[in-house]
């Protein structure tokens, strides 16, 4: 897939404390760590500017700000975060750049006023007096393309802004490389729901930028672990589109509507995989269920147990009766005394909310045997 195809689009003294010990914490705990024990090929730098770019893209402000904390711990600079908040307007708009700048200023100030870490680093050299930027542009945009000269005849003020402005004088800015500001730009789109192609051709605009298939590969589990599974999980889909290999997509679940909550530990021992229990008001409770994680078979005493599922998708089944799917929606009222299971679809991250209604004296759970794999992978 040809990469230009598309268009690219004032604190008191405790609050000043918790921000020292915040960011204390901070610097021990959230270190860049090796994954899966290797050195990354990701600078600390790039790590930093990874989650920094896809905040802003959510427009996840308080994420942001704590990625920017943390990239300051590690030694991103002020103008460096700057940089990539600013060009990330071309590609994500005006108002999430203008949000991200506000949030990095307030971050500015208030390490400021608490003594902590802060390196202001490099301005961009001033471009000189008879600087072509569409010029410049067109050769910049070129080299991302691969070598193959692009004009986006449909829409010519378009291919004048892209060459011009966006690859003509963004771009000339030498305080990030070329191949950070790929990195940036590829998070960000990362978090765009219906980017897919724009995403493909970044990913291959960033390795003809010099960035390494090893880096581009590093950073669906930096998004995992720092922002959120659908943002990784459309990048795998894009590195597989372009690198080749073998891809089994997972339907993911955002975490910032329906908790995950911690993990479901004391019944872990009833669960096959792993799943995550988030107390809600009203003696509720949000369950998660990771991609092909179940329950055992279980009956309820006495007791009617509701379903109802909230995200992602799932299965339900009585014990001699066809699995029930369960999609977002569906209720389920699960008679006393029926012997069943639920869980998650094998390629979908699955939540429902669950409570007991009809409760009598003396009602319990019993629980039964596991869900065998071959049981469950027969369900369609």
């Amino acid at each position: 897939m040809n990469f230009c195809n598309f268009v690219f689009p004032v604190l008191g003294k405790s609050q000043k404390d918790l921000i020292i010990i915040t960011t204390m914490l901070t610097a021990f705990f959230m270190m860049p760590l090796p994954i899966n024990g290797q050195d990354m090929a990701l600078t600390t730098k790039q790590q930093a500017l990874v989650v920094i770019a896809a905040n802003e893209a959510k427009g996840n402000l308080d994420g942001l700000k704590e990625a920017l904390n943390e990239g300051f711990t590690q030694g991103l600079t002020v103008n460096e975060a700057k940089e990539a908040l600013s060009q990330l307007y071309a590609y994500t708009g005006f108002p999430r750049s203008l949000n991200a700048l506000g949030a990095l200023q307030q971050v500015i100030k208030e390490r400021t006023e608490a003594g902590l870490r802060l390196d202001e680093g490099l301005e961009a050299d001033t471009l000189p007096k008879n600087y072509d930027a569409l010029k410049q542009g067109t050769a910049v945009q070129t080299k991302l393309c691969g070598g193959q000269p692009f004009n986006y005849t449909f829409a010519p003020q378009t291919d004048y802004y892209l060459k011009a402005h966006l690859f003509g004088d963004i771009f000339a800015r030498n305080n990030l490389t070329f191949a950070d500001r790929e990195v940036v730009t590829v998070s960000a789109i990362s978090a765009l729901p219906g980017c897919e192609p724009q995403l493909k051709a970044h990913v291959s605009g960033a390795r003809n930028m010099g960035v390494s298939d090893e880096a581009l590969k590093e950073m669906p589990a930096l998004l995992e672990a720092k922002v959120g599974g659908a943002e990784a999980e459309r990048l795998r889909g894009a590195l597989t589109a372009v690198l080749g290999g073998t891809y089994n997509p997972v339907e993911t679940v955002d975490f910032s509507v329906w908790p995950q909550g911690a993990p479901n530990s004391a019944y872990a021992q009833y669960f096959t995989g792993n799943s995550y229990l988030a107390q809600m008001e009203g003696g509720m409770a949000n369950v998660t269920f990771e991609p092909r994680c179940r329950n055992n078979w279980h009956i309820h005493h006495k007791q009617v147990q509701v379903l109802i599922c909230v995200a992602g998708r799932g299965w339900y089944q009585e014990w001699g009766k066809p699995a029930v799917p369960m999609t977002p929606g569906t209720i389920i009222a699960i008679p006393a005394e029926e012997k069943h299971w639920h869980g998650a679809a094998r390629d979908s991250w699955f939540q429902h909310l669950t409570y007991h209604k009809d409760v009598q004296e003396g009602a319990s759970n019993e629980w039964l045997e596991p869900v065998p794999d071959e049981w469950y992978d027969q369900i369609q």
